[in-house]
């Protein structure tokens, strides 16, 4: 069923459907009172968009830490995506959330990534933990040293997240596939030998 918290749609057949029911009814409501039963879809259909846009659900702020973590990436910008990182932060390479920040640092000291595409694959939320796997379309900087040989790669990533107050931050992300073939954090010039 869909939610209403996440998609204005249901509201929306709601209100047609009450569109519907007093434009069949109209000839047997009070004529004088009639045009209040008119405004009975509009208030549904604000309400669907409001509800929508006030209530955030624990599956668009996961996509929204997301977003913010590949344009964080993108800009190079370390303290941005610092924040969207647990401090208990741990993955198959990096032991702790500073290694971690450490190893973008040297990868984004110089201007590689242009843009990336993220697009979830599956999510699972089971609060306070969630687990999402995406993949991420990884457009490199022309003016970069990997354009030269490579103008994108995809990613496919898993990363488990845990919510923190009312944030959902990443605790652990591994690198499943690059370029549809096996890889691992290793493969990306920054894993422990």
């Amino acid at each position: 069923m869909m939610n209403i918290f996440e998609q204005p749609w249901l509201l929306l057949i709601v209100a047609g459907v009450v569109f519907l029911v007093v434009a069949f009814f109209r000839d047997l409501l009070p004529p004088k009172r009639a045009w209040v039963f008119w405004l009975l879809p509009v208030v549904i259909a604000i309400a669907a968009f409001g509800i929508d846009y006030l209530v955030q659900t624990d599956r668009e702020k996961i996509e929204a830490v997301l977003a913010k973590a590949c344009r964080a990436v993108e800009g190079e910008d370390i303290r941005a995506l610092a924040s969207l990182i647990s401090n208990d932060y741990r993955d198959s390479v990096h032991p702790s959330k500073q290694a971690l920040l450490n190893h973008f640092g040297e990868r984004l000291s110089k201007p590689v990534i242009e843009k990336i595409v993220p697009a979830i694959v599956s999510l699972d939320i089971k609060p306070p933990d969630a687990t999402v796997v995406f993949t991420a379309r990884v457009m490199f900087d022309p003016k970069g040293p990997v354009y030269e040989y490579q103008k994108m790669m995809l990613f496919k990533l898993q990363a488990d997240l845990k919510r923190e107050g009312d944030e959902w931050l990443f605790s652990r992300t591994e690198i499943l596939t690059i370029d549809l073939q096996p890889a691992g954090w290793k493969n990306t010039q920054g894993g422990i030998d």
